[in-house]
C-alpha cells in the first residue's frame, strides 16, 4: 500500500523546497522532491529582447542629412537630370572591337572607364541587336516567302483533281468481277451514301 506521510494541512506548513514524498514500493523507499515530481523548472530563463540600436523615433534628423550635398542644377546645366553625371556615348558593347586590349575582355571595357546610365541595356548581356540585314531587304525577303507559299498552294489547287461530289456507281457492284458474292463489292446504284 502506498502511503503519503503528510497531509495537505502539513504540506502547507513546510517550505516548498523541503517538502518530500515517500513512496513504499515493496520495502524500498524512494524520496522525490515535490518540485522535481511536478516537473516545474526552478526558474524561468532570461531571454533578452532584441531591439534596434537606435529606435526610429529617437533617431536624430541631423544624422540623415549628414551625407554629401548634391549641387542644385538647372535644366540647362543638367539636361539628363542625372545629377551632373557625364555619360559616355551611347554605344552597345557588341559594336566595340572584340580584339582590342580591354581590361575586361568579356564586357569590352577598361578599368575606371565611366559607365553609361543605361549600362543594363548597352552591356554584353543585353539582347543582341540584329544588324545582319537592312529592314527593306528583310521585308522584301519576307514578302517573297509569303508569295511563294500562296503560289504553291494555288498551283496545287489547280493541278490536283477534285473529289467527285457523287461517288461513281457500278452495275451490280461489280460482284462477279471482284470475286463473287463473298468478296467486298464496289458501289452499286441505290446504295446509301
Amino acid at each position: 500500500m502506498k502511503k503519503l506521510p503528510f497531509s495537505r494541512r502539513d504540506s502547507a506548513q513546510l517550505p516548498l523546497t523541503f517538502q518530500t514524498v515517500t513512496i513504499n514500493c515493496g520495502g524500498s523507499f524512494k524520496m522525490f522532491s515535490r518540485r522535481i515530481a511536478a516537473a516545474r523548472p526552478l526558474r524561468t530563463s532570461f531571454i533578452p529582447r532584441q531591439t534596434a540600436l537606435i529606435p526610429q523615433r529617437y533617431a536624430s534628423q541631423a544624422a540623415a542629412s549628414s551625407g554629401p550635398a548634391y549641387p542644385e542644377l538647372t535644366d540647362i546645366e543638367d539636361p539628363g537630370m542625372n545629377g551632373g553625371y557625364i555619360n559616355p556615348p551611347r554605344v552597345k558593347r557588341q559594336f566595340r572591337d572584340p580584339y582590342a586590349d580591354w581590361w575586361d575582355k568579356q564586357e569590352r571595357r577598361n578599368y575606371g572607364e565611366p559607365v553609361h546610365e543605361d549600362n543594363d541595356i548597352l552591356g554584353m548581356f543585353s539582347p543582341e541587336e540584329y544588324t545582319h540585314q537592312k529592314p527593306g531587304t528583310a521585308a522584301l525577303q519576307l514578302g517573297l516567302f509569303v508569295a511563294s507559299v500562296f503560289g504553291l498552294c494555288a498551283v496545287v489547287g489547280i493541278m490536283y483533281p477534285d473529289k467527285q461530289s457523287v461517288p461513281r456507281e457500278f452495275e451490280g457492284g461489280l460482284e462477279r468481277e471482284l470475286g463473287g458474292p463473298t468478296a467486298v463489292r464496289a458501289r452499286a446504284a441505290g446504295d446509301p451514301l
